[in-house]
């Protein structure tokens, strides 16, 4: 749980060094690589969250939007987290 945890960490400055390009752009060479990296993880943790919501079944209960937003921000680690979550019960 402490990689878990020590992922998040990570994940939040990705996003924090993604989203302060868009405030402060960085020099130019590195401003359009850092805009590539950030349109490819909104749309890669996007795809994530939709499909782990299509794939649940239907009686099981609904993805909360605060669980599917920390499956946005965090990706890979909070699937990890719930599939142990799962695996306990």
């Amino acid at each position: 749980m402490l990689i878990i945890n020590f992922g998040r960490l990570v994940m939040l400055f990705v996003w924090g060094f993604l989203l302060f390009n868009l405030i402060h752009p960085y020099p130019r060479p590195l401003n359009i690589f850092i805009n590539v990296a950030a349109i490819f993880m909104f749309f890669m943790h996007g795809l994530q969250a939709a499909m782990l919501k299509a794939s649940l079944p239907k009686e099981s209960p609904k993805m909360s939007g605060w669980f599917q937003l920390r499956i946005f921000l965090f990706g890979v680690f909070e699937l990890l987290a719930w599939q142990k979550a799962q695996k306990k019960s």
